[in-house]
């Protein structure tokens, strides 16, 4: 698409300028984008991985409950875990991942996982909280890692979308801009040139 310039030629190289700055920035977006989707790769990778791992942590966890129910009874579960007694609470800040800014977590913890005495308590249930406790860790990294996946999958569509104006509108539009000019100061030389010739005509002719 034709831009409405003014077919002089320092609109000519104020155009050329602009096309080498577009050029540029095209190249510099596309690696981005390219390097995002390659680390994306591998984070998603690490995530599969990952979620697995919590996933099988949790249904073990789950029956490792689920057996102290059976020996001990759900009241006496519940009584239990009644008054928890470890507190975690989870600051997050920001870290710089190829200009997308990803979370980072971090837990400060007080307090131990075991919140009874041992004398009426199944082994059960004490091996499910030491399994719990270390759960929460891989719980955050998994959290951590599937909304730094998140935000670099929109980072990469945006970068697509500048790429794409770049390549199919900007970049397009300006060759097509300066040819026109180029062809438009060239037609203004022809024409100056004849009008110079006609004019040498007549003087000739006088």
């Amino acid at each position: 698409m034709l831009e409405k310039v003014n077919a002089t030629r320092m609109e000519l190289l104020r155009l050329k300028k602009r096309l080498q700055l577009a050029a540029r920035g095209h190249k510099l977006l596309k690696d981005k984008r390219d390097e995002l989707m390659r680390l994306l790769m591998e984070i998603i990778d690490e995530v599969k991985d990952l979620r697995l791992s919590v996933e099988s942590e949790f249904r073990s966890i789950l029956e490792g409950f689920v057996l102290a129910k059976a020996k001990m009874g759900p009241f006496q579960v519940e009584q239990a875990l009644l008054m928890p007694v470890k507190k975690i609470s989870v600051s997050v800040s920001k870290k710089n991942l190829m200009s997308v800014r990803v979370p980072e977590f971090t837990k400060e913890v007080s307090g131990g996982i075991i919140p009874y005495g041992y004398l009426n308590t199944s082994g059960d249930i004490d091996i499910s909280l030491d399994k719990f406790d270390k759960f929460i860790e891989s719980l955050l990294v998994l959290a951590e890692k599937e909304k730094t996946v998140q935000l670099m999958a929109t980072e990469i569509q945006e970068t697509r979308r500048r790429v794409n104006a770049l390549e199919y509108k900007l970049i397009p539009g300006l060759k097509e801009t300066i040819k026109f000019i180029t062809m438009k100061l060239d037609e203004n030389e022809r024409a100056g040139i004849v009008r110079l010739m006609k004019v040498k005509d007549i003087v000739r002719s006088h």
